[in-house]
């Protein structure tokens, strides 16, 4: 029966409560029967079975006694240790499969992280693998694919080491790593792999007996960095009574039987030889492994009595569920509250493998106390303001690397990663205290609150967004009301690039330079009103949306719905970003302002002067009831420049029948935005011919004429105003790129332009090459 600690948990029984006090007799393991196990006969695996080992370069102490290195030397080592291109195609191979069969298979992720580190290190010899080290620090990690590449481990730059693989050493005078080494017992195994100081301890504490002699353990041995990072106190009361609280600690890192890697599975807990307690293993898809979120640094030293994983911390034995360790912190008072509010102290005491980002009352205080009020006043923002603060699966700080997208209880996804030694939440180094394990999770303190869109207002969805200058004009509208209330509505929020050079009317002013007292030129309520076109009266999501759809506005306008297939608009304005669907309005961050349609396309050109040419042109070609009548067209229609360079304009003027089909030419069937044009768009016109549009550094091209003057946005269509009259397109050749034209390779006849150069290529030894491969 193992001795109560001050520096583990108890739990006891009644019967037990007698025996506190006596110490484990020597040669009986806990809970035993007292009678020794006897030493088996190694089986053949055991025997061939190998373990790791400290480099015997001594590399840190000599390190220590060298001088500071200066930045050129350090760069110069670096490029000494970077690992040579490796191109051979069995490298590149064994590399591929490596990589690509990480987390798949029977093998566990580490052993997948430990072949690819092997594959790496290949090239220095027998049995070297690749390590990446933090620069300026001691931790060391075998290389992944995505770690080799990026060279960066939590922001900080790394440097490639070659060290031997687990169970082999160096010989003098040979290349690699060619020699297995020698089981022993865990005793002997412990100094020998790092961890002198625990195996300093357990001849303190009278372990040595049990861990030399019969039986098979795994002992989650911690390095001597480890005992060293432990605080004074705690370390005092270890080394103080070192029969009973040494002994305890030492007991709780044990585990009754021979454990590897391999059997190490996520999520397991097994019971330790300190009164039952378990300890718990999460294995990572990234090849990391954690006994009670301590990392294993060197897993699997195999021993004659069981396998040794040495450990980055003490770790100590876990009683408490989540609920009870944010009920005793006085520094989690409101989020206390907020829980039991909530209805989540039941989840939190269940059973589960929950991460929680525990916001303390000073991140509450930082949220304006209009905004705090609301959500915990709401039992469904207050809900989905907690469930984004939990996550699904449970996540020790040891085990993120680089930013990884995790899911919430809430049912969307927060980016964790870290920077240096601080966790970051969507980029944000928030994270105060970590790794406060429970039996149901790990809490990690934070120093803001988290409040997901659910539970935001659409004014909060706008200011927590890059669309401040939509937020300023909205509030100087005087709609900040309506976008803050409980209506339910949808907001068509411009980006700020989107108000460049833009006013509410023709006439109007720079709306990016708008100050408090706004609307020089035009009146509040005028720009009350077009605004009013940016919020429909119901809530939508864009996936609802369907092409030539009606969507009613604030100001009783109706804007229609365009679909294309590159892109979704409402009328000009095209859909820049996904939904942000809030408490009660969904948000649309869309690339322009919107200009509702105030008349037919004949009516547009009429109010335009730029068009004043081409409106007498309509009415002598007949065409303006095609353009005042219900239907659906877009018109490139030629601006009044466009005209002036056209040869004998005036006689082509006077020609019905001729400037009836120029017009013609010019219209095409459809609604067709700027945001609908892709790369290589083909619309059919009113002559039944092709016209070819694209875009080129976001200016919109018809059969390679520029769009001056782009939608300008009609009830029966958009006009596109063009500064040249269109003609025909010249046949595409096969190798013209799509977003634009090309010089041609062949001639008028089919033939290259240079036939001698074309017979040289084909006569060369790769072309000859190339075709026998064929």
């Amino acid at each position: 029966m193992a001795t109560p600690s001050k520096f583990l948990p108890n739990i006891e029984s009644p019967n037990q409560k007698g025996e506190r006090g006596k110490k484990t007799p020597r040669g009986k393991a806990p809970h035993s029967s007292g009678r020794p196990r006897p030493l088996s006969k190694a089986p053949l695996w055991l025997l061939l079975s190998t373990r790791s080992s400290l480099s015997r370069t001594g590399l840190p102490q000599n390190r220590r006694r060298r001088r500071k290195k200066t930045q050129e030397e350090e760069e110069e080592e670096e490029r000494a240790t970077s690992p040579p291109e490796m191109t051979s195609p069995v490298f590149l191979w064994l590399l591929f499969l490596t990589c690509s069969q990480i987390g798949v298979g029977g093998r566990s992720p580490y052993q997948a992280v430990l072949q690819h580190s092997r594959v790496r290190g290949r090239q220095q010899g027998p049995n070297v693998c690749a390590m990446q080290q933090v620069r300026g620090s001691d931790k060391k990690y075998f290389a992944n694919c995505k770690q080799w590449y990026h060279r960066k481990i939590c922001n900080q730059p790394t440097v490639v080491t070659y060290e031997c693989c687990p169970g082999y050493e160096k010989i003098p005078g040979e290349r690699g790593c060619p020699a297995a080494l020698p089981l022993v017992n865990i005793y002997q195994t412990v100094g020998a792999v790092g961890a002198s100081t625990t195996k300093m301890y357990a001849d303190r504490a009278r372990l040595r007996e049990e861990i030399e002699g019969p039986g098979s353990f795994t002992f989650f041995a911690p390095s001597n960095q480890a005992w060293a990072a432990l605080p004074t106190e705690i370390l005092d009361a270890l080394v103080s009574n070192v029969n009973i609280e040494l002994l305890n600690a030492l007991h709780y890192h044990m585990i009754r039987r021979r454990l590897t890697s391999e059997e190490l599975k996520h999520g397991s807990s097994f019971t330790s030889m300190y009164q039952d307690y378990n300890v718990h293993v999460h294995h990572y898809s990234n090849g990391i492994v954690t006994v009670n979120c301590a990392r294993l640094i060197k897993p699997d030293q195999h021993a004659t009595n069981g396998i040794v994983h040495v450990v980055d911390r003490v770790i100590t034995a876990v009683s408490n569920n989540i609920h009870t360790l944010i009920d005793v912190d006085d520094d989690l008072e409101t989020l206390r509250t907020a829980i039991a509010a909530a209805g989540l102290n039941e989840l939190l005491q269940g059973e589960g493998q929950y991460t929680v980002l525990a916001p303390t009352d000073e991140a509450f205080r930082k949220i304006p106390p209009e905004t705090l009020n609301r959500i915990l006043g709401d039992p469904v923002s207050l809900r989905d303001l907690l469930n984004y603060h939990i996550l699904k699966n449970m996540r020790c700080a040891e085990s993120i690397v680089s930013g990884t997208p995790m899911e919430t209880l809430q049912g969307t996804v927060l980016e964790v990663g870290c920077d240096k030694d601080r966790l970051t939440i969507n980029g944000k180094a928030v994270v105060g205290k970590k790794d406060l394990l429970a039996t149901n999770g790990v809490v990690h303190y934070i120093d803001q609150l988290l409040i997901p869109d659910s539970a935001k207002t659409l004014l909060e969805l706008a200011e927590s967004s890059d669309v401040t200058t939509a937020v300023r004009v909205f509030a100087e509208a005087g709609l900040a009301g309506r976008l803050k209330g409980s209506e339910a509505l949808t907001a068509l929020v411009p980006l700020d690039d989107a108000f460049v050079g833009k006013s509410p009317s023709r006439s109007g002013p720079d709306w990016a330079s708008l100050t408090p007292q706004p609307w020089t030129g035009i009146s509040a309520a005028d720009g009350r009103k077009a605004l009013s076109h940016h919020v429909v009266k119901e809530r939508l999501s864009s996936k609802s949306l369907y092409h030539n759809q009606e969507l009613e506005t604030l100001s009783g306008v109706k804007l229609r719905v365009f679909v294309y297939r590159n892109n979704l608009c409402v009328e000009n304005a095209c859909l820049a970003a996904h939904d942000k669907t809030g408490r009660y309005g969904t948000m649309f961050t869309v690339d322009n302002l919107l200009t509702p349609p105030t008349g037919t396309i004949m009516d547009v050109l009429k109010a335009d002067d730029r068009f004043s040419i081409l409106v007498g042109a309509l009415q002598v070609a007949g065409l303006t009831e095609l353009l005042n009548q219900p239907g659906a067209l877009t018109f490139f229609a030629p601006t009044d420049a466009a005209f002036r360079a056209v040869p004998q304009v005036d006689a082509l003027l006077r020609k019905h029948p001729q400037l009836s089909a120029v017009l013609k030419f010019h219209m095409a069937e459809g609604t067709l935005v700027r945001g609908g044009v892709g790369s290589h768009t083909r619309v059919k016109n009113l002559l039944g011919d092709k016209l070819d549009l694209g875009m080129r550094n976001y200016t919109v091209f018809v059969n390679r004429v520029p769009v001056a003057h782009g939608d300008l946005m009609a009830t029966n269509g958009v006009v596109h105003g063009v500064d040249q009259v269109l003609e025909a397109s010249p046949p595409r050749t096969e190798l013209e790129q799509a977003d634009g034209p090309a010089a041609s390779l062949r001639s008028e006849s089919g033939s290259f332009r240079d036939d001698r150069l074309f017979q040289q290529v084909l006569q060369s030894r790769s072309s000859r090459t190339v075709s026998v491969a064929a």
